[in-house]
């Protein structure tokens, strides 16, 4: 009897001691300044428009190791080869960063400035290397920045073009025996350009592991949503293209080099 009572004047005090759930929701890592707003109850973020998580579900993401990827631009770049997949992989959570050879502000078509975030002088490492189309010519015909990118190989894990920064990669002795593809009007050029690949037309992207090729413009969504699946699976790909409205996007579309 003595014991009982004992446990029922504790009670109390062992129930305040209980560790409280955070029943707060977060949005998702996304880049933007609503990474650190809390809301009462499930929903969508108001700022950004994505699925909320709970706080939990918010701090297993932000743990994981962050993935890194180098957007490498340059005069005359096409906009929506790098702006599509730059989306595709800030709502993923990647560290996207962008590189030039100079520091100088960029112009894309014309009419866009862009400020790169480093040079090739003081570029950190990136798990993942990009390149896109545009003028490539200026970086092609560039025996430094050509050298910077196969200086740095053995820090990078993968390569990732679209349209024809196929062709970046291609100088720079990346593509050698592989199939890869490129901007539909660039396919006998490319393949002029690596006589040792096989280039393929009619396809979205090209998987061969290490290196994903894509075509032109949209495809370059394709490839990014495809990488996203294949780093953080399906699922998550998949709720990406949902809150892009990115109807177009179908898992496994492109051709993967097995």
């Amino acid at each position: 009897m003595k014991k009982l009572w004992m446990l029922l004047l504790l009670f109390p005090f062992l129930v305040s001691a209980k560790p409280q759930t955070d029943t707060t929701y977060r949005c998702p890592p996304c880049g933007n300044t609503c990474d650190n707003v809390s809301f009462s109850k499930a929903g969508t973020c108001a700022h950004c428009g994505m699925t909320l998580v709970s706080k939990q579900e918010k701090d297993s993401i932000t743990a994981q190791k962050k993935i890194s990827i180098c957007f490498y631009l340059y005069d005359g770049v096409e906009v929506l080869d790098f702006a599509g997949p730059m989306e595709v992989f800030s709502y993923a959570g990647f560290n996207v960063f962008t590189v030039a050879k100079t520091k100088a502000p960029l112009t894309s078509q014309g009419i866009l400035k862009i400020n790169p975030d480093y040079s090739i002088a003081d570029a950190p490492p990136a798990d993942i290397f990009a390149v896109f189309g545009g003028d490539d010519n200026v970086t092609t015909n560039d025996p430094e920045v050509i050298a910077w990118i196969k200086s740095r190989d053995k820090a990078t894990q993968s390569y990732f073009s679209v349209c024809t920064g196929a062709f970046i990669l291609g100088k720079a002795g990346l593509l050698d025996h592989l199939q890869v593809t490129t901007f539909h009007r660039s396919i006998a050029n490319l393949q002029s350009a690596v006589p040792s690949a096989k280039v393929l037309s009619n396809v979205r992207y090209v998987d061969n592991g290490r290196i994903i090729t894509t075509a032109g413009i949209s495809a370059g969504i394709d490839g990014a949503l495809h990488l996203v699946a294949k780093l953080k699976g399906k699922d998550e790909a998949k709720r990406i293209a949902a809150h892009m409205e990115y109807d177009k996007y179908q898992a496994e579309q492109g051709l993967i080099v097995r």
